[in-house]
């Protein structure tokens, strides 16, 4: 399989100049709102499901288990399609299971037109980076990734928020036949667009698994593990704290998440850049401003104005160490650079269910105050694993 080093200058854009990473960018907004915008839609579909919040809040636990669990298996599997023909298929996949969201009779159905899209989102992650980085040559890798992340960025900020207001408007049920049709959207845009790129070499599964033994990309997977813990052990519980701890009225919550995701913007920029010059210490650096963005929160809520200061800080870090860490993790990998990536993308679900499992217990504990602490804490070891990674790498 091609790797991040190996650019396919060939094929830069689509038909009428428009890029790839565009493209992919585009489709990666449609399915990382598929994959959040759930959270918003739980009250309204828990009472029309006549089950209670709990209950519906295990859809969003079913949706990060499965891309945990089943994405390295079946990247490995689909490693070898040609990427244009996996793409449309993935976004086709999407397009179904929204329609099927919204005709759900109950939450069983529901909870079957969650799982499929949870398979073939990783597979979709892995392939698109290692396509980013394909294309643009190693120099660049970082800045084409963290392009096609900024789909992650303009879900949070647009897609998310405005699909909870349709959703207000028209049920929603209505917002998941309006995912189903921008996904099929994408798929003929893919189609039409995209040209095809070089079929990837086919590997034996055993072969691309190789990589597990090696010691330094096992030990940057874990490392993306820590980092995304510390990143939602707190920002699950964001909205929250500006209510509680910041006295942010409910009504004003969401423009505060919104602004938060906007500062975003500018940390995937930061990242995509500085990610190519030293992916470790990115990662380290990126993990301070974090740390002390998340400390500095609770300590500052009383003035909206230091307040917005310290989450401007978290917001940068949080969106930087998405692209950061899918491309430090991809360029420890010798080859498999797609099964690399999806390995990644498993690491931020087990990091982003294992920090809010971790913030669940800290608060009734420690009081939720203490949660912006605990997860500076979590960051603080991201540091110090840094130097040991390293150390690996020299080995």
């Amino acid at each position: 399989m091609s790797s991040l080093s190996a650019p396919n200058a060939a094929v830069p854009a689509g038909r009428g100049g428009l890029s790839i990473v565009d493209i992919l960018a585009v489709a990666a907004f449609v399915i990382v709102t598929t994959e959040y915008l759930i959270v918003g839609l739980l009250p309204a579909l828990a009472r029309d499901l006549e089950i209670s919040i709990s209950a519906a809040g295990q859809l969003v636990t079913l949706f990060a288990f499965t891309v945990m669990l089943f994405g390295r298996v079946l990247t490995a599997l689909l490693s070898h399609v040609e990427r244009k023909r996996l793409f449309v298929v993935i976004l086709l996949i999407f397009a179904a299971s929204n329609a099927l969201a919204a005709i759900a009779p109950n939450v069983w159905v529901l909870a079957v037109a969650r799982f499929i899209p949870a398979l073939a989102l990783p597979v979709f992650w892995g392939t698109a980076s290692e396509t980013a980085g394909q294309i643009v040559g190693p120099q660049r890798a970082g800045r084409a990734v963290s392009q096609v992340y900024l789909g992650i960025s303009a879900a949070l900020l647009f897609g998310i928020p405005l699909g909870t207001l349709a959703a207000d408007a028209i049920g929603w049920r209505g917002t998941f036949w309006i995912l189903a049709g921008l996904s099929l959207l994408m798929a003929l845009a893919l189609t039409v667009f995209m040209p095809r790129v070089a079929r990837p070499e086919r590997l034996r599964l055993a072969e691309q698994t190789r990589i597990l033994k090696d010691p330094f990309f096992v030990a940057n997977v874990v490392l993306s593990v820590v980092v995304f813990t510390a990143m939602f052990t707190a920002y699950t519980y964001l909205a929250d704290l500006l209510e509680r701890i910041a006295g942010v009225a409910p009504a004003h919550v969401g423009w505060w998440l919104m602004g938060f995701g906007a500062i975003g913007l500018l940390g995937n920029w930061l990242g995509g850049r500085l990610v190519d010059r030293s992916p470790l210490g990115a990662t380290a650096a990126f993990a301070l401003l974090l740390g002390v963005g998340m400390a500095a929160s609770v300590p500052l809520a009383g003035s909206a104005g230091l307040l917005a200061g310290a989450l401007a800080l978290w917001g940068i870090a949080y969106t930087a160490l998405f692209p950061i860490c899918q491309v430090r993790v991809m360029q420890s990998a010798s080859h498999a650079q797609a099964l690399a990536g999806t390995l990644n993308v498993s690491a931020a679900n087990a990091g982003t269910g294992l920090g809010a499992v971790i913030g669940g217990l800290v608060i009734p504990q420690w009081g939720l105050g203490s949660i912006g602490y605990v997860a500076t804490g979590i960051a603080v070891l991201a540091i110090l694993m840094v130097a040991v990674v390293a150390r690996l790498r020299e080995r």
